[in-house]
């Protein structure tokens, strides 16, 4: 009878403040995920976006400056 015990006791506790805290989270990550992005994930992206292609137009300017001034860089590297 003791042995039952040790395995009931800890399944119950389990079954009865555990599990429906996890399915209560489960689904509402879930349902946050299916909603896609918030208003302000958005304008991040958006920020996001015109900042990488900022970086890329410094890049190409960097890399015309560089094939006039030391036309063999890219072979160095």
């Amino acid at each position: 009878m003791f042995d039952s015990e040790v395995i009931i006791v800890p399944f119950v506790m389990f079954m009865i403040f555990v599990a429906p805290l996890w399915l209560i989270l489960h689904y509402r990550s879930k349902k946050q995920v299916s909603q896609g992005l918030s208003e302000h994930e958005h304008r991040q992206l958006l920020e996001l976006a015109q900042k990488a292609e900022k970086m890329t137009d410094r890049v190409e300017t960097l890399e015309a400056l560089l094939d006039q001034e030391s036309p063999q860089w890219r072979q160095k590297v």
